[in-house]
Order: structure tokens, then sequence, then C-alpha cells
């Protein structure tokens, strides 16, 4: 996963401001240069941060939270775009000084030259092919935004269909996603703003670039249009202030969005308290329009899923749901095809497997198996194409392909450049599909491929160029146990050639949750921290889905200290084998792996130097009251639960907090327009530990930054980015004595 910083509007209140420009005049800090020989410099200490207990008693233990009032006015503050002023002001005083500290630590000027160089490299998607065109997103170098492009044929003039600075000057206004109808002739997209991920649904007609009146709010992440263009199937939410109420709905072309059919909804806690707050549901139509998938996840790791006969519901206004799997422990994606339905589940089989029934019975007692589970792989994605379809499997935490015909019968796989990271997106009309990889030491490129020939042929399609020498990195991969003996893979990066010493600087960072992958991928921004002579580890930890559902269980819920365990071990191996030692490893994770690095900050404070804490969560008692973190809570569990409490108070990291510790130096993020993590976990583990830590602040601070123009990272402009790729860059280059 991406490391990324968020932000509120700082135009809500003056106050905030003034209060923040203040506390700069009046402390005027004096910051000392930094050399190897003399890294204590003279900070003042942080704002002094007010205490006002507030006792719960949870399943019979007291529990206080001495900063309760750092959460705002109300659990849906986020959601209203609302903090009290006197959070406003503290937020300030607290970015305030963290401005003063990383933006005047010596060399901060050379590392930004440096990372812009970097971060301007070029980007581009893969592109959504309809009829004879092209649809696919790029951002050059200096732009804050990615630009949606057409093209007529494959290798057509790209034609600018949508840039979102013309709608947004600022570069805060994103493009979500996109979505052509199956002549190519009209484009819904969605766009939000802030980082926020409220995304908006509009209309463009492709052939006159005149965006339809038609604006469908409240966060639709998919149009599925019919094969006609007459219609399309979304989801959005019923309230924008409730993300549990989730909708499918059905919109006729020139129609008010007033009279859209429901479809599917979810469940409200009263009809189901187990489901009322699980992802919900989801429904994609068949690529000539006669069937409606519909889908509700019921957990991280389990789906139900439908077939409806959308022709027959279009004529006579009937629902009639064919069940495909209900109530089966695990995940199903299903795709209907010359009255065939094709399951990627991991029903059944836990490393996923592709099943297939017709639509006549498509129950899960009529599957039988096309492709069989492996117990050397796992089954990421199934992607399918006119006369093959194309298998993306995961081995030792990296990608192959492997193209299969309609009997099931292997043609074999297609030849990757390397040990990387690859997708695949097939045209279900014809034999064309685009494959995308993409490794530690090889850039971003997008083939084109022919699924007909015997042996299916890379051409490169886009590669943007990059400013750098990508052969200069040498990637190895490791294996070490884990506190109970269980066996982890680990990535190491560095400079070809660099000599390891027992000092090398590391960053060690991690995910560890939601069966979600860390392969290996090209970030350009790493190459200033090879080139500055430090390494990067990134560990497989239980929890993530390199291995499977297993591995996914094994770090969720009660097993969540595996997660933890898994990421000190890399850190002691690191240092057992002579790569590093404590004074020279950082640790960097964010979202769910902030709660990682919070969790082991708090578990292991003297096994690191410094440790980046983005976008974290951190207050695991209550973080389920907050914005959608409900749909976490089978991921996590819940304080509300009693057994759940007591695993769940053991590791929660703004509770393990401790008087007097010699905390590592720690910078947490958040955003103010985050609806995902709210802002109130950073807040208050950041006046938690300021407030505990023995560490001298001039050697180790603990700072906040709470970007007041974004959400969870997704979306920010390239300005911003900047920004913060290098507060965090030189925070851990300061700190691990690279200055």
């Amino acid at each position: 996963m991406e490391i990324v910083l968020d932000w509120t509007d700082g135009s809500t209140t003056n106050l905030p401001m003034k209060f923040a420009m203040a506390f700069v005049v009046c402390a005027a800090i004096a910051v000392t240069a930094c050399t190897a020989g003399a890294i204590r410099m003279p900070i003042q200490q942080p704002p002094v941060t007010k205490i006002n207990p507030v006792t719960d008693v949870l399943h019979g233990v007291a529990v206080v939270d001495p900063y309760r009032w750092l959460e705002g006015d109300n659990v849906n503050a986020q959601v209203q775009g609302q903090v009290t002023p006197e959070v406003s002001a503290w937020t300030a005083a607290q970015n305030a000084y963290t401005r003063s500290v990383v933006d005047n630590v010596p060399g901060r000027a050379q590392v930004e030259a440096r990372l812009r160089v970097l971060m301007e490299t070029s980007s581009v998607s893969m592109p959504i092919v309809r009829s004879n065109r092209y649809f696919y997103t790029k951002r050059e170098g200096h732009q804050n935004q990615a630009v949606l492009y057409g093209r007529e044929g494959v290798h057509g003039e790209p034609r600018t269909l949508l840039d979102p600075v013309t709608l947004d000057p600022t570069g805060l206004t994103t493009l979500a996603w996109s979505s052509p109808s199956e002549d190519g002739k009209l484009l819904a997209y969605g766009t939000y703003r802030r980082g926020d991920e409220i995304t908006t649904l509009h209309i463009l007609d492709v052939e006159t670039g005149v965006t339809s009146p038609l604006a469908i709010p409240n966060r639709v992440n998919w149009a599925s249009w019919l094969p006609d263009g007459s219609g399309f199937v979304y989801k959005n939410l019923k309230n924008p202030t409730n993300p549990y109420s989730g909708q499918v709905l059905f919109h006729a072309m020139d129609t008010d969005m007033s009279s859209d059919k429901l479809l599917f909804r979810q469940f409200t806690k009263e009809e189901n308290e187990k489901l009322a707050t699980t992802w919900g549901p989801s429904g994609n139509l068949s690529r000539d329009g006669h069937w409606l998938i519909l889908n509700y996840s019921v957990n991280t790791k389990s789906s139900d899923c439908w077939l409806v006969d959308f022709d027959a519901f279009r004529s006579s206004g009937t629902m009639e749901r064919r069940e495909v799997t209900v109530g089966v422990e695990g995940a199903v994606s299903a795709t209907v095809r010359g009255g065939m339905v094709y399951m990627h589940t991991t029903k059944g089989a836990p490393r996923g497997r592709l099943a297939v029934a017709r639509v006549e019975q498509p129950g899960y007692q009529y599957w039988t198996d096309l492709v069989a589970e492996r117990s050397d792989a796992v089954m990421t994605d199934v992607d399918f194409g006119q006369d093959a379809f194309v298998v993306t499997w995961s081995q030792n935490a990296s990608n192959t392909i492997e193209v299969f015909d309609y009997s099931g019968t292997s043609r074999g796989l297609m030849t990757l450049p390397g040990i990387g990271s690859a997708a695949v997106s097939a045209n279900a009309m014809s034999n064309e599909a685009f494959v995308y990889f993409q490794s530690f030491n090889v850039p971003v490129t997008i083939y084109r491929a022919d699924l007909s020939q015997p042996v299916v042929q890379l051409d490169i399609w886009e590669r943007p160029a990059v400013p750098v020498d990508p052969t200069i990195a040498e990637v190895e991969q490791v294996w070490y146990p884990s506190k109970d003996g269980t066996q982890i893979s680990m990535f190491l990066a560095h400079r070809k050639g660099q000599t390891l010493t027992s000092q090398m600087p590391t960053i060690l960072t991690g995910y560890g949750g939601f069966g979600l992958s860390e392969t290996p991928r090209f970030s350009a921004v790493q190459f200033q921290w090879f080139e500055a002579g430090g390494m990067i580890a990134i560990p497989n930890l239980r929890g993530g889905g390199e291995y499977g559902d297993a591995w996914h269980e094994a770090g969720m819920l009660a097993q969540k200290q595996n997660v933890f365990d898994d990421f000190i071990a890399a850190a002691e191996w690191l240092i057992a084998k002579g790569y590093t030692n404590s004074d020279h490893l950082a640790i960097v994770g964010g979202s769910n792996g902030g709660l990682l690095t919070g969790a082991v900050t708090t578990q292991r404070p003297e096994l690191f130097r410094a440790a980046i804490v983005a976008v974290p969560l951190l207050d695991m008692l209550r973080y389920q009251q907050f914005s959608m973190a409900r749909y976490w809570v089978p991921e996590y569990g819940s304080a509300e639960n009693a057994e759940q409490f007591r695993y769940l108070m053991a590791y929660s990291p703004y509770h393990h907090v401790q008087k007097g510790a010699r905390y590592p130096a720690v910078f947490l993020t958040a955003g103010e327009h985050d609806s995902r993590v709210h802002a109130m976990h950073a807040r208050k583990m950041a006046a938690r530990l300021q407030a505990a830590t023995a560490s001298d602040p001039g050697e180790r601070p603990i700072l906040l930054w709470v970007d007041q123009d974004a959400g969870h990272g997704q979306g920010k402009p390239l300005d911003l980015r900047v920004r913060d790729a290098t507060d965090q860059r030189i925070f851990l280059m300061w700190q691990l004595g690279m200055l």
C-alpha cells in the first residue's frame, strides 16, 4: 500500500490561523545546523495540551481518556466538516510547531528539490476500450492531477476529454473514476474535492465534450452501462452523512434522478445487526446488459451474490434474484458470459479458484472448477477476453500471469519483464488485452497483448520516462522467523553495490491487514533514499493477502498481535544480521499500517529511532464510532463486545502510552477531510505521547501534522504531495544521522 498526508480547510475559521501565526512568532524557534556529530536541535517544547479526563467503564474495566475533548464536537464531525474552535486552535498550534521543526532542518531545500524532480515522473493508467475508443488517464510530471484522454484506435492521437484543473484551478478536485458506454459515445465520471471521496457522478458527451446537467451526488463509485447507452446501474449513499446507507440504483437517461429505481440497499441495524455496517451492496451489469450481478460484502473477506434477469426486471418491474452463493464463508466475484456464470472465489478454496455454472442454475451446489486452487500460489484476479481468459497468480509475493482457453486448458504463462507486480485488463469483446507491470527497479509499463496468439507477446503501449536509472537499485527477497516461528518473506532494496553495514539507514515499512498484499512496486521517490545510502525493507506480514485467506486470518481480530510480532521480528532480524541498528532504523506505515507503527512504537520503543504514523487508527476502543469505521469491525473487532474488548485493549496504541518511557521520534499525520480514519486518532496520540515521553524534543520530537486540504490521501495535488514527502524524508534523514 502508498503513504500520503491529509488536511482540513483553514478558511472555515480565522481564529485558528491567527493563533497559529502568533504561536510561530512567540516561539521564535532557532534551529542549529545538524550534522552527523551534532544531532540535537534546540527545539522548544511542544504546545501544552490540557487534560480533561473522561472515564468509561467497559465490561467492568475503567478506562480513562485524558484527551477525549480532541475528538471534536461529535462523532460525525468529519462527515459534517466541523470541529470545535478549541480543537481547531489546538490543531493550528500543533501544525505550527511541526512546521517550525521540519521547515528548518538543514538540507531541506536540497531534499525537496530532488524529490520534486522524482515526483514529477509521469503516470498513466491502463486503457478502458469501448468500440474503437481507448480511454485512459495520464498525469504529466508537472501536473497536479491526472487528465482523462481518449484515442480513436489503439495508436490514435490523444484527445483531452477532461482536465480537473479546468474544473478547479486550485488542483484540489480529483477525477476518481471514469466509465464509458459500450459504444464509447458517453462517459460517466466521478469527481471529489479535498480528498473527501464524496464522489459526484457526471456524464460527458465524448464527441462534443459537453457535460450534461445531470449530477448524482453522495459517493457514487462506478457506473455500469446498458449496451445501448440508455441507462446505467450505480451505487451511492442514500444519506451522505450516514456511511452505512449504501444503495444500488438504475438511472434511465433523459430522466430525473428522483425517478431512479432502487435495486438493492444496505441492511439497517433493525433488519440485521451483523450486516448493517458491513461494506454492503454493489451491482454491475453483464456486458450484454441481460444480467445484473448483485453482491453484498458480509465482512472484509466474505460476500454473498445473486443474479437478476435485468431484461425481465425492466419489462415487469419485478426483481427476481437467483442465488449464486449466500452464507458460505469466502469472497466471490462473478462474471456472466455466454449463458455461463464464472466465479472467482475463495469459497472452499482459501487460495482462490475459478468455478463455473449455468445461469439457469447458478447456486453454489452446481459450481464446478474450471481452474482449481493451487497449493503454491494465490489466484488474485481473473479477466475475460473473447476467446481466452487470464489468471493472475501471486507466488512468494510477486505475480505471474497465465492464459487459459474456455475449456480450462492452460496456454502457458506470459513472459513478464521480471519479478514484480502485474495486472491485466482484457476486452471481453475481442482478444486484445493490456498488461500493467512494475517492480522495485522496473518503472510502470503498460503492454498490449493479443490473447489469440499461441504464445502471447507483450508490446509496449505506454512507458512514462523516469528521471533515474532504475538499474542502480538492487533487490533481494529473504525469509525470517517471527516470534511463533512462522516464516515471513521480506524484500530488501538498496543501491547496487552498497556496502552493507550495521549502521545502514533503513526504513522498515509494512501493512498487514484486510488481505492486501505488499508486492514489488516502483517508486521514483525511493531512489533519493538509495542515493543517500539508505535501504528499504518490506516484510509480507500476516493479515495481508500474499499467501491466501489463511494468511489474512492469521493477522485479524484476536490474531492481530501476530502482525506486530512479525514486524518486530523483521527489525530484530535486520539488526541481528548486521544490516542496521536501532539508532539507524525507522518504521513507516499509513492507515492500517499507521496502526502497525503506532502499536510497535508503544510495544518496543527502544527498537527504533523514528516512526512515521500516517492517517492511523490508534484508539481501538472507540474507532468504530467515527466516520465509516464500523466497516472495519469484521477486521479488528469492537470494544462493544466483551471478548473483543479484551484483545483490543491488549494492543490499542493510544492506551499503551507509558509516562516516562523514552519514545523514538514520532511524526503523526491526519486529514480533516478523511472519510475513512478520523483525525481524532492522531490528535489524541500526539497529545499523549508529547506529555509522556522522556525523550528530549531536541533529539526525538513528537510531531503532528493535520492536513487542511485533503482526506486519507487520495487525490492530493502534486505540490502538496511534494511538501509531504519532503516533511517525512527530512525528518527521517535527520533522525537517522544522514545529514
